[in-house]
């Protein structure tokens, strides 16, 4: 999985903005903004990626377990989906 064509980032401050271009911006019309940790796990989500590895780049950038990375990295993965962002 990854994320889809046509989702475009930006940092400003210290957040990520996302927007959708293109053909996925005739499905999604907004503005998605990420704290610290979900624009990690977007940044890792641009090559083509699994949730258990993005899991475990969490642990290794962050001080978190495993079990709570993967439990955070699905719950993002899940709000990216439900906007069409995901390529599976």
């Amino acid at each position: 999985m990854k994320l889809a064509k046509g989702f475009v980032t930006q940092n400003y401050r210290d957040e990520q903005l996302m927007v959708a271009m293109g053909q996925p911006g005739e499905a999604f019309h907004g503005l998605v903004r990420s704290n610290a940790t979900a624009a990690f796990i977007i940044e890792k989500l641009k090559t083509e990626t699994t949730p258990r590895d993005v899991a475990s780049a969490l642990t290794e950038e962050y001080d978190v377990d495993f079990e709570t990375a993967l439990r955070d990295t699905e719950a993002v993965i899940e709000k990216l989906r439900s906007i069409g962002a995901i390529e599976e």
